[in-house]
C-alpha cells in the first residue's frame, strides 16, 4: 500500500524539488557573480533549506544533534556514513555556519541545474575516482582552503552509499590527505541514519515516512595525533551512531 501510495507523492515531490533547483540556478549565478563568495553561499543555504522543506512532502522528518559541540573558527573535516543523496542538503542547512564543501564525484560537477553550479564555484572539489593523479591534489587542495579559511570540508570514507544502511569500509586516503593539509583541523564525526529508507524501492518511487537522524559525535583536533589513530578513532565514532 505504501508503495502504491508513493508513487504519486514521489511525483509531487520531484517537481516541487525540481523546481527548487531551476528557481536557484539564476539566483546563484547573480549572487555569484555579481556579489561574490558570502552572497553565493547564503543562496545556497536558502535552496538547501528549501530542499529540506522538500523531504517533508514525503512524510520524513530530520533531526540534526550536536551541532553546539563543533568549534568555530577552526578548519573542520567533517567525516560521515553515507547513505543516499538526501544526506547533503541537511549537512549543508543545519551546518551552514561552518561553510562546508564536498568532495564529489566529477560526473556531479555538470548537468544538474543549480547542484552542478554549487560544485564547481562554491568551493567544492570535483575528482575523478579512477584518475588517482587527478584525485589526490584536488583533495590537497580542499585540505590547504580549509586550512586558510577555517571553513569545513565533508568526506564519505565509503567511497559509495549504503543501500542498506550497514556501513561499508572507511578509505582512509582521502582523510589522509586532508589531515596532511590541514593540520589544525578537528574531525567531526556525523552518523547518519535512515536516508537510505527514501531510496529502498530506487529513485521512484520513493519510501515514504523516513525518520532521519544525523549525529555529531565528539569532535576532536587531530594536530600530535597520528593518522592510524585518527582514523581508527574516527571510524569507531561514526560506526557506534549507526543504527541498523
Amino acid at each position: 500500500m505504501e508503495k502504491a501510495l508513493s508513487y504519486f507523492i514521489s511525483l509531487i515531490f520531484y517537481i516541487v524539488f525540481s523546481i527548487c533547483l531551476l528557481v536557484f540556478h539564476p539566483v546563484q549565478w547573480v549572487c555569484f557573480n555579481v556579489f561574490g563568495y558570502q552572497a553565493h553561499k547564503k543562496s545556497v543555504d536558502m535552496l538547501n533549506g528549501c530542499l529540506v522543506r522538500c523531504l517533508h512532502i514525503l512524510g520524513t522528518s530530520i533531526k540534526f544533534e550536536g551541532v553546539e559541540k563543533v568549534p568555530a573558527g577552526v578548519p573542520l573535516i567533517i567525516v560521515a556514513n553515507h547513505q543516499s543523496m538526501f544526506d547533503i542538503p541537511p549537512i549543508i542547512w543545519f551546518m551552514r555556519k561552518f561553510h562546508p564543501k564536498f568532495i564529489s564525484k566529477k560526473e556531479l560537477g555538470k548537468g544538474i541545474p543549480s547542484v552542478s553550479y554549487n560544485l564547481r564555484h562554491g568551493g567544492s572539489v570535483l575528482i575523478d575516482r579512477k584518475d588517482a593523479k587527478q584525485a589526490l591534489p584536488a583533495i590537497k587542495g580542499m585540505g590547504e582552503y580549509i586550512q586558510k579559511h577555517s571553513r569545513s570540508a565533508v568526506i564519505f570514507p565509503e567511497g559509495t552509499r549504503s543501500k542498506t544502511g550497514v556501513p561499508k569500509r572507511f578509505s582512509e586516503n582521502g582523510l589522509k590527505i586532508l589531515c596532511k593539509y590541514a593540520p589544525d583541523a578537528y574531525i567531526v564525526p556525523l552518523s547518519i541514519n535512515n536516508s537510505w529508507k527514501i531510496v529502498r524501492f530506487g529513485s521512484y518511487p520513493l519510501g515514504l515516512g523516513s525518520r532521519l537522524t544525523f549525529t555529531i559525535q565528539e569532535p576532536f583536533a587531530i594536530k600530535n595525533i597520528p593518522f592510524e589513530e585518527v582514523m581508527r578513532r574516527t571510524e569507531n565514532a561514526v560506526i557506534q551512531g549507526i543504527k541498523n
